[in-house]
């Protein structure tokens, strides 16, 4: 496998991190500045800012996430990688079961930067959602 596989996988992971153990501007490791996200949520966002002033809107307080990723896959062109994944997200307060539970399918543009692998454009697709 090569580094440049092992980088973008990495990648996979420090969202994760950031979305459960970060704040808001911490998605700046992960994505580029003029990122593109597409959710059934948040809909369309164009630029980091717009992004970080989603994250700070739709938090709750109290409320703890869980983010697992599985079967990446990773192909890469160049400076530029496109990728898929699976996404379970779990939602729960501190020392209770989760309360709410998604599934989503993942398909990411990242990019090489000055700074690493960045995420340039993000698909999101929700397969299932569950709550109690």
């Amino acid at each position: 496998m090569t580094t440049q596989r092992w980088e973008i996988e990495d990648l996979f992971a420090r969202l994760a991190r950031v979305l459960d153990e970060g704040t808001p501007d911490d998605i700046r490791q992960v994505y580029t500045k003029d990122i593109l996200v597409r959710s059934p949520r948040g809909g369309e966002l164009r630029g980091i800012d717009e992004v970080l002033e989603y994250l700070r809107s739709t938090a709750v307080d109290g409320e703890l996430t869980q983010h697992v990723h599985s079967d990446i896959l990773v192909s890469v062109d160049g400076d530029r990688a496109e990728t898929s994944a699976n996404q379970l997200t779990f939602f729960y307060r501190d020392g209770e079961a989760p309360h709410r539970r998604a599934g989503l399918r993942l398909k990411y543009t990242a990019v090489r930067t000055d700074q690493g692998w960045r995420f340039e454009e993000a698909n999101i697709g929700r397969a299932w959602v569950q709550e109690d």
